[in-house]
């Protein structure tokens, strides 16, 4: 994977009156991590200085850390961390988002970090004071707060935001705020492990999931789905794979947003890429429920995850947040 570097050039001047308003966001990735300036005030992410480095996820505790840590320091773009409003994190499970400790076990990335308080090693680099904001929160949930403030989502006040990829991440939105153990919604706020089918979602959601069913269907390995959309073109198991998965995703999301009494679902991750090929399908079957929400595919994505991650350096927001105790 290439590394993304900023631009060098220093910061507009405009922003330097109110660094203490810009955070950083970070996105942590299982082959990479991706950073960028956000301003808390405009809910803009600052043009320049994104910055994309490759992690690998295997590695030494020691050697991830000095990854992540270099990001930031390049992401910063030369200004001095105190003067900033923080850092937030998208950062995947398993891990203690508000202690900031990694407790990645059994899921073939980042175990050597398992114990390790992020935030800790995070202020004791940069030499700042232990108020000094350092947040974390689940990628999902960042993704689905990026989109409240400047995705398709952004009129909505009540929606399921859903990542498709090699899982099946979810988050209920109501006014910004993820929503967990309320209004229908599991205690946990995620539907990654809520039965469906002979297992449980997150098999059924997923790139192994098209990789299960093609393998049976053909007896041929795939390698991902973006393998599965170029043989779509052509290939009829493929297409029908594609609005397979439509109807059971439909099917399995229709109770939970009417329950919620959502207002849309927004529908991001590598697999919405191939939308076109499940979409229809997914609104046939809220329509045989008689779910009436508006469908949307995230155009923003990784930008959504850096909004959301970064979004929790505004105090007031992160109160409200932690009351929830999420």
């Amino acid at each position: 994977m290439a590394s993304i570097m900023p631009k060098s050039l220093p910061i507009p001047l405009k922003y330097n009156a109110d660094m203490n308003r810009i955070a950083i966001g970070a996105d942590i990735g299982g082959s990479h991590i991706t950073c960028q300036l956000y301003v808390l005030d405009t809910n803009k992410l600052v043009e320049g200085t994104r910055v994309r480095l490759p992690v690998d996820c295997h590695a030494e505790k020691d050697v991830i850390l000095d990854a992540w840590k270099k990001a930031l320091s390049y992401a910063a773009h030369g200004c001095d961390f105190s003067l900033l409003a923080g850092v937030g994190f998208a950062m995947p499970g398993p891990f203690d988002y508000p202690a900031a400790v990694a407790w990645f076990e059994g899921v073939q990335k980042y175990e050597s970090l398992y114990g390790v308080n992020v935030r800790r090693e995070i202020l004791d680099h940069f030499n700042l004071p232990d108020e000094f904001p350092v947040r974390f929160l689940n990628d999902a949930s960042c993704f689905a707060i990026g989109e409240s403030f400047v995705g398709g989502a952004s009129d909505m006040k009540r929606f399921l935001a859903i990542t498709l990829g090699t899982g099946f991440g979810t988050t209920f939105i109501n006014d910004h705020l993820p929503v967990a153990g309320e209004d229908g919604v599991p205690p946990d706020g995620f539907l990654y492990h809520i039965p469906y089918g002979e297992s449980i979602a997150d098999d059924n959601f997923s790139t192994r999931w098209f990789q299960k069913v093609y393998l049976e269907k053909t007896g041929k390995k795939l390698t991902g789905v973006k393998e599965l959309v170029e043989l779509a073109k052509t290939e009829t198991t493929a297409q029908d794979i594609f609005k397979t998965f439509g109807k059971n995703m439909g099917a399995f999301l229709a109770p939970w947003l009417r329950d919620f009494r959502a207002e849309g679902l927004v529908i991001g991750g590598n697999i919405s890429a191939a939308h076109s090929l499940f979409l229809n399908e997914l609104k046939q079957e809220f329509e045989k429920a008689s779910i009436n929400v508006k469908v949307v595919i995230s155009a923003l994505q990784e930008d959504a995850a850096l909004s959301g991650s970064a979004s929790l350096c505004d105090n007031a927001l992160y109160s409200r947040l932690i009351s929830k105790n999420l």
